[in-house]
């Protein structure tokens, strides 16, 4: 019995073995991800939070007859026909979002760049007259305003945390479908778009793949928390539909460029006062340097901002306000932010020496005073 006995819990010994070691081979079966768990990222709140604030766009501009009317135009026109050019309206559209509870709607610049009309609908379509607080072509933002109070509307996220990776959602209006959402994730950062002829634009963006298309302009993307992390506003595709990846303007440049236009009617631009060279392996050797982290300093403006706070040309700068630098992208997407006046902590490299500096940025005249609208 007792031999009997120890052959049945050998056995039993051994199936329970068997059972773990299967548990933990490869052939195992997968694990099952809860979907309550950290492991999963709910968007659902998120979009829900967010739709209310983006808002549909709708402009009308003046357009006249034909090409030839800008060169045969007014008093000419009339002169040799007798009659001036008539002239029709035309209708484009876009999106925006709602940044205050009191109505200010951040949105493209180039949709409602000379619109003789802007109407704005909410997403639970009411309707309202815009009115256009402000502009700035350099960055392609626009500040309006609607007579409302008690709005939904967006809070603003740091950009600068925002993680390469990061789930983000595009809430706009692309092709007519009002209140569309799409999913991705942010796919670069400090990225600059090539304007054509070997010249890149002077603006910084968020890269993400969620899927932008025409109507999507001026709409939001946002992070997991419905937090507003960017203002959508180009396609990389040449027949102007999404192909796989979109840009959207970083949302500290439009808190600060928002500020600016409902302040002052302008913007205010900040200069370090700076000429900087990107490094690589091949200067940085030349140079000296230990390695090809950050920007060097090439040239000092006299009397420029660095001038005055002790920087000089040879510095490798690191970081400007704790941000790391490493292109020229990275030292505008910190600039954008900030205003003359503003005092921005500088670390530098100088002869393999780590250093410090507190630097008082100046506007382009080379004062600290704000710069009001004409």
């Amino acid at each position: 019995m007792n031999m009997e006995l120890k052959k049945k819990s050998k056995l039993l010994l051994f199936i329970l073995l068997a059972t773990i070691s299967g548990l933990s081979s490869g052939c195992a079966q997968p694990e099952v991800k809860q979907a309550s768990g950290s492991r999963y990222v709910d968007l659902t709140s998120a979009a829900e939070s967010s739709v209310n604030a983006v808002v549909y766009i709708k402009t009308e501009f003046t357009q006249k007859n034909s090409v030839w009317d800008d060169f045969f135009g007014g008093t000419i026109w009339e002169h040799f026909f007798g009659s001036a050019p008539s002239t029709y309206p035309v209708q484009a559209a876009g999106s925006g979002v709602i940044i205050s509870k009191d109505g200010y709607i951040v949105t493209n610049n180039h949709v409602v760049e000379d619109a003789a009309k802007v109407t704005i609908t909410l997403n639970d379509k009411r309707e309202y007259d815009g009115e256009i607080i402000g502009t700035d072509p350099a960055s392609d933002l626009a500040l309006l305003k609607i007579s409302e109070r008690n709005l939904p509307y967006l809070k603003f996220a740091d950009s600068d945390s925002v993680r390469i990776g990061e789930w983000v959602l595009a809430i706009g209006n692309p092709m007519g479908l009002n209140s569309t959402v799409t999913a991705g994730i942010i796919s670069a950062k400090a990225r600059q778009l090539s304007t054509g002829r070997n010249t890149v634009s002077d603006e910084v963006y968020l890269q993400t793949d969620a899927a932008i298309n025409s109507g999507n302009s001026g709409g939001a993307l946002v992070n997991a928390a419905g937090q507003l992390v960017g203002i959508n506003t180009a396609i990389a595709s040449g027949n102007g539909f999404y192909t796989g990846y979109s840009f959207a303007i970083p949302s500290n440049i439009v808190k600060k460029i928002c500020y600016d236009l409902e302040h002052f009617g302008t913007t205010q631009q900040a200069f370090l006062g700076v000429s900087i060279m990107e490094l690589n392996a091949a200067n940085a050797k030349e140079l000296n340097l230990d390695d090809a982290t950050g920007i060097y300093v090439a040239e000092v403006q006299e009397e420029g901002a660095a001038a005055q706070n002790g920087l000089q040309a040879g510095d490798v700068i690191t970081h400007i306000d704790n941000t790391p630098i490493n292109s020229l992208p990275d030292v505008r997407g910190v600039l954008k932010t900030k205003s003359p006046g503003d005092r921005v902590k500088v670390d530098v490299i100088r002869k393999k020496e780590k250093i410090s500096k507190n630097v008082t940025l100046l506007n382009n005249k080379g004062t600290t005073d704000r710069v009001e609208k004409q």
